[in-house]
């Protein structure tokens, strides 16, 4: 397995960086914007519906495992969260809008480390808990919260944000032609010269192909979907972007395989 196996731009100070490492802001920097920890619910409609409520099912194993087992995760960064911190901190940015946070762990990271985060997720258990970790730990200024169905528009304005990070939120329970219409609507909320930092499960983990199939890569396990990525889907997903690493990397006790993928809007 190549640690980076595509990589013509390299930022200064990217490398492998441990969960616990300090994050560099240099001088200059924008001031983050400072957001309260409230909670919108999303109302906007538009893109294609999901074939068999494939994603509301999900939306409701998601919100019963939050509930069973809070904070599942626990309250270490995942080692893509770091990454991505680093790099937008690198690049200057400000705000940042996590896409699928879950119960939170990675956008209280963000908070902790000066950025204004806005954590967008299906799940209301998984946000309540994130709000409420915001709350404890003094970073409710800091962050605000969605419920919002990734199948819709996302609730914010053109050119609205520095950075944008979704840890395995494109590999869920969605269609390759849904999967399109997100990564449009990152481009468009994204100002110019803006970084998306998106993992996904790719072809290549023991999963695929496990479990109930439903076409279009998706395979069901333990009450689970999963949409597992080409390697050619990931590149014509950067059409139209500036492509700056696609980093291969594994996760968790089968392990997970998944991609890292960095790419920029085209500043103008």
């Amino acid at each position: 397995m190549h640690a980076v196996d595509y990589l013509p731009f390299q930022f200064s100070k990217v490398g492998h960086i441990p969960d616990s490492a300090p994050l560099r802001r240099r001088s200059g920097d924008p001031v983050p914007l400072r957001a309260r920890a409230t909670d919108r619910h999303a109302t906007m409609s538009g893109m294609a519906a999901d074939p068999g409520n494939r994603v509301d099912s999900q939306r409701l194993h998601w919100d019963s495992t939050y509930a069973a087992h809070p904070v599942m995760y626990g309250d270490q960064p995942s080692a893509a969260g770091v990454y991505a911190a680093q790099v937008f901190s690198d690049v200057g940015a400000g705000d940042v809008v996590e896409l699928g946070a879950g119960h939170g762990r990675d956008a209280l990271f963000f908070a902790r480390h000066g950025f204004a985060v806005h954590a967008l997720d299906f799940s209301a258990t998984g946000l309540q808990q994130l709000r409420e970790a915001a709350q404890a730990s003094g970073m409710a200024q800091r962050i605000t919260t969605t419920v919002h169905d990734m199948r819709t528009p996302l609730p914010l304005p053109d050119a609205s944000t520095d950075a944008v990070f979704a840890h395995m939120l494109l590999c869920m329970a969605l269609s390759t032609e849904q999967i399109r219409a997100v990564v449009g609507e990152v481009r468009r909320i994204l100002r110019p010269g803006g970084l998306f930092v998106y993992t996904v499960r790719h072809t290549g983990d023991a999963h695929y192909g496990a479990g109930i199939a439903h076409g279009d890569d998706i395979y069901e396990h333990g009450g689970f979907a999963v949409h597992f990525f080409t390697r050619d889907l990931v590149t014509t997903l950067a059409d139209g972007w500036t492509l700056i690493q696609i980093h291969d990397f594994e996760e968790g006790e089968l392990p997970r395989r998944l991609w890292r993928v960095t790419q920029a809007t085209v500043p103008r």
